[in-house]
């Protein structure tokens, strides 16, 4: 992901700290965490779980793509 220039989201966990640190020098750099940009992303994976809810666009019924971005609108403005 540094590679790319991908930014890191998702908090690293407690024990893959307590394990960088017990490696050491070997341990690597610590990926940075933004508690900002994951609170953004967690309020866009809660917006499409909330969309899923409704049915024809969880299983994608529609067949062409502009009916079902038409779906995605109406039921964004719905929610």
């Amino acid at each position: 992901m540094r590679k790319r220039g991908i930014g890191h989201t998702i908090p690293e966990k407690q024990d893959q700290k307590r394990h960088r640190r017990n490696r050491g020098n070997r341990g690597g750099r610590p990926p940075q965490f933004d508690r900002e940009i994951y609170r953004q992303r967690n309020i866009v994976e809660r917006c499409f779980n909330r969309l899923k809810g409704f049915r024809s666009i969880a299983t994608r019924y529609d067949k062409t793509a502009t009916s079902y971005e038409a779906a995605v609108s109406l039921a964004s403005i719905l929610l």
